[in-house]
């Protein structure tokens, strides 16, 4: 009897131990190739990323400019024009090279209009009082004569500041403007006596704009005008 017990024993065990394998199996599954792999390890060495050879080209992130040159810390203080921005900057903190630039460009078109309108009230907020007395009396010159004398701004192709000083107080800043125009001079009767409508020449001018520091009113005013050498 003893030994009739201890067989049944020996089945149960047996029974008990391959139900628990069958869980198992159900429960952990089994390898069928279709598995997701395990996530990459965030600190596992990456392999080089490969790059395109060199054509000669150079390919910029989207929305970047090209990186600005840099300038030798010598170069740069022997620099007048980048010392005088920097005394410029220095007495204004809000000063804005590119920002001058943008408004010395509208300020030109402005000038340019107002001028060949004769609107001596819009050049009296843009010029000091002898370049306004100048450009006044070229107006009345021509009305003198019954001439009127026609620009047409096609475009400024370029604005660059080529000087700059700072005199007490005074910051100026002088910028070479490149243009096309058409400009045409007309008698009383209208008819054409300089220029032609339907040529447009590119036009170098040289202005000066000038401004206080300490004065609040925020104006550049244009103080002087000459030709290129």
């Amino acid at each position: 009897m003893g030994d009739g017990f201890q067989f049944l024993d020996i089945v149960f065990f047996a029974m008990v131990a391959a139900f628990l394998v069958l869980r198992l199996r159900n429960v952990l599954g089994r390898r069928t190739g279709q598995e997701r792999p395990p996530p990459a390890d965030p600190f596992a060495r990456r392999k080089p990323i490969e790059r395109p050879a060199d054509t000669g080209k150079v390919l910029e992130l989207p929305d970047r400019g090209p990186a600005p040159a840099r300038e030798e810390p010598q170069a740069a203080a022997a620099d007048p024009i980048s010392a005088a921005i920097t005394q410029i900057r220095i007495a204004d903190s809000s000063f804005d090279l590119d920002q001058y630039l943008a408004g010395a460009r509208r300020a030109f078109e402005m000038v340019v209009q107002a001028y060949a309108a004769g609107d001596a009230a819009t050049l009296r907020t843009l010029l000091s009082d002898e370049v306004y007395e100048n450009f006044t009396s070229d107006i009345k010159a021509h009305a003198e004569k019954g001439e009127k004398h026609e620009t047409t701004l096609i475009g400024i192709k370029s604005a660059e500041a080529i000087e700059a000083r700072m005199e007490n107080n005074t910051a100026q800043i002088t910028v070479k403007f490149v243009s096309e125009q058409a400009n045409v001079t007309r008698d009383k009767e209208g008819r054409i006596i300089d220029g032609d409508p339907n040529h447009v020449a590119t036009v170098t001018d040289i202005w000066t704009f000038a401004r206080n520091l300490r004065a609040r009113d925020p104006n550049w005013l244009l103080v002087e005008t000459r030709s290129p050498h």
